[in-house]
């Protein structure tokens, strides 16, 4: 049973006040659903929007960071809990342990890594637990169609729409998790 997602995203803002909006609307999601957002715990960018929102709606929200990276993440001193790692394997290994299920957002290069990383634990059979890409402005479109490209060359040998789902509908988000209807 789904009680705690772990969200993937930018500790910058992006170009574009959707993907913010979107972070926001998550984070609300999430709180009034009373799942657990465990996250990586800056107070910046798309990571502080869905952070703030879902504690404006009094949800519980974990952060994640490793020490290395709070002078340039800015750490939210206002979370249900702060967790302080030694470096970014272990706070995604803490995120994964904390969290049933996943949604990315928007963001850079931390944030595809982390989703790649959830994805191929997902395609090894390391884990079952669902991943959904929340695709704002098709801003996932290249990584699904690399995705495709991986599969049809046959570097992976489960269907790409078995591991991830993609959505640009907040509403979806939830029944992708496994957990009725998104109203």
């Amino acid at each position: 049973m789904t009680k705690s997602v772990c969200v993937f995203c930018g500790s910058a803002p992006g170009v574009h006040e959707t993907h913010l909006s979107m972070a926001s609307a998550l984070g609300t999601l999430l709180a009034d659903r009373q799942l657990q957002l465990v996250y990586g715990g800056a107070r910046v960018g798309m990571m502080g929007a869905v952070a703030d929102a879902a504690l404006a709606r009094g949800g519980r929200v974990v952060g994640v960071m490793p020490r290395g990276l709070e002078r340039y993440e800015v750490a939210h001193r206002g979370l249900s809990e702060l967790i302080w790692t030694e470096d970014l394997h272990e706070r995604k290994r803490q995120m994964a342990e904390r969290s049933d299920a996943f949604v990315v957002l928007p963001g850079g290069f931390g944030t595809l890594e982390e989703a790649l990383e959830v994805i191929s634990w997902k395609q090894m059979r390391m884990m079952d637990k669902p991943i959904v890409l929340l695709d704002t402005r098709g801003f996932f479109q290249p990584l699904v169609a690399l995705a495709e490209a991986v599969a049809r060359e046959g570097f992976a040998h489960a269907r790409v729409e078995t591991l991830f789902t993609v959505t640009s509908r907040l509403e979806e988000v939830l029944p992708a998790l496994g957990l009725g209807d998104g109203e």
